[in-house]
């Protein structure tokens, strides 16, 4: 028996796993990663002609983004336990249906408040569908051969949907509007609806599961102090009182919130999860993943369009190369490599690839070719965040029990969205203080267009390598922290105990 075949099998998995259904439900699965990866993205290329449209500043333009990232990343734990609660079908239309709705009000805003409250509203929705399709996943697909195959495909749309957003935003905002920007939503959401109405079976509460109401108040204002703390932190600076003052009380509340879990009856993120070392280690390749993301998915379209001139839709195709290799790698990975090798030397091979892309972007200069400065690190970066993308998933939902998937699934989900928010303020400081110093260390007589086209490269070129340093550092943790060899299930399991768990608490 292999190792991956005791992987619990609950919910849709007890009523398709033995049919083709379930084939079309991982499509319906993968419609609905893609609604929320494309997201993540596709509103970036859209700011400047929305700005343009509802007249805001461009402070502003921060609360477009950070909007959606609040709500996102602080009920991400609560609507993953609400998964777990009311069954993970409610939650899955629940949230493609907010989503679609949300995004139709931010589509038609004629304010800026109008179009805020829209992407707060997508964040939270989005923080309910994240989990459940996570979930819907792990226990639809339990064979060891079909879960590689699913977690591939999941994983090739978690990768490569950025890069897909940047694409698809810049087509239509240079053809359409913006607005179609928010209006494609619903084409995915309006599908992803049918397949999962037509296709998913009833589902039940698991019994016995209550919900920690002081865990989720502690959680959730812990992750909006940080991620409004630190998005805060790349307008206003570290020095701010609203950053730090934001930034410590996440940490006192996340503290709280650590030590009512080792008391609660009904703890909302059970120490079992987060104590197996494989999945620590999944936990923390996507929040290195997130952050050091941030480097390719703004500064290099920065780059790309105010330093090379190139237009909105050609800064997306040229992310092609990070979408098609990424896709082809997480397939790859998941489907030959994982059972054969484990997590540990494929997700630590996907850090050691980014860190050396990020290090080769270091050598982008004013007149950079594209074959010659971008292609070849974009194709090695692709690589890289197709193994961790696709690996970290399948490993940070792997052995948990049915009762524990939607909140398993939820951190799973957590790691980029704080990632992406220690990113945004990090990384946006760093450049524009290497940008300035530059400036201030080469007024020399140098016509200031040039001189300003110098700075700002310097200052993409500084973030790339933090960003290499990033990956880094990630590499030799989480290659210290996960375990060599496949993945396997814990001494003294039966193989068929999940099966009967799953059959008690379908989810």
């Amino acid at each position: 028996m292999t190792a991956q075949s005791t992987v619990p099998a609950a919910g849709p998995g007890s009523e398709t796993a033995g049919n083709s259904r379930r084939w079309l439900i991982l499509a319906v699965i993968g419609v609905a990663q893609l609604v929320i990866t494309l997201d993540l993205s596709v509103m970036n290329l859209a700011l400047p002609s929305a700005q343009h449209a509802l007249g805001f500043s461009d402070a502003g333009r921060q609360w477009v983004v950070t909007a959606y990232a609040l709500s996102f990343g602080s009920l991400l734990l609560f609507c993953g336990r609400l998964a777990d609660l009311i069954g993970r079908k409610v939650t899955f239309l629940a949230g493609l249906a907010g989503f679609a709705a949300a995004s139709a009000v931010g589509g038609a805003s004629v304010s800026f408040a109008m179009l805020v409250t829209a992407r707060a509203c997508q964040g939270a929705f989005a923080a309910l569908l994240a989990p459940a399709a996570l979930s819907l996943l792990t226990t639809t697909f339990t064979d060891p051969k079909q879960r590689g195959t699913a977690f591939g495909v999941f994983g090739a749309v978690a990768a490569s949907g950025a890069g897909l957003g940047l694409l698809i935003g810049g087509a239509l905002t240079s053809y359409l509007s913006w607005r179609w920007c928010l209006y494609v939503n619903l084409v995915f959401a309006g599908t992803a609806m049918i397949g999962a109405a037509l296709l998913l079976g009833g589902q039940h509460r698991a019994p016995g599961a209550r919900l920690d109401a002081p865990g989720v108040a502690a959680v959730s204002g812990g992750m909006f102090c940080l991620v409004y703390g630190f998005s805060n932190a790349a307008s206003r600076g570290w020095h701010a009182q609203s950053t730090w003052g934001f930034l410590a009380a996440g940490a006192v509340l996340l503290a709280v919130f650590a030590a009512w879990q080792t008391r609660a009856a009904h703890p909302l993120l059970p120490l079992r999860i987060i104590l197996d070392r494989n999945r620590a280690g999944a936990y923390l390749a996507l929040l290195v993943n997130g952050a050091g993301l941030f480097g390719i998915s703004l500064f290099l379209i920065y780059y790309t369009q105010t330093t090379l001139g190139y237009s909105a839709i050609i800064s997306g195709v040229a992310m092609l190369p990070v979408v098609v290799v990424s896709g082809a790698m997480a397939n790859v990975g998941n489907i030959p490599l994982m059972r054969r090798l484990g997590p540990k030397p494929l997700i630590s091979i996907g850090l050691l690839c980014n860190t050396a892309g990020m290090a080769w972007l270091t050598r982008i200069g004013v007149h950079s070719g594209y074959a010659s400065a971008l292609l070849g690190p974009l194709l090695v970066i692709g690589i890289g965040m197709g193994l961790v993308f696709a690996m970290a998933p399948n490993t940070g939902t792997f052995g948990v029990v049915p009762r524990d998937a939607g909140v398993a699934s939820a951190t799973v989900q957590v790691g980029p969205q704080l990632g992406g928010s220690i990113g945004t303020a990090l990384l946006n400081t760093i450049a524009a203080t290497a940008a300035t110093g530059y400036l201030a260390s080469h007024l020399r007589g140098r016509p200031a267009p040039q001189l300003a086209q110098l700075a700002a490269v310097h200052g993409y070129t500084t973030v790339f390598w933090w960003c290499a340093g990033i990956f880094a550092v990630g590499t030799v943790i989480c290659g210290t922290l996960l375990r060599a060899g496949p993945l396997t299930r814990p001494v003294g399991t039966s193989a068929r105990q999940p099966s009967r768990q799953a059959t008690a608490a379908r989810s």
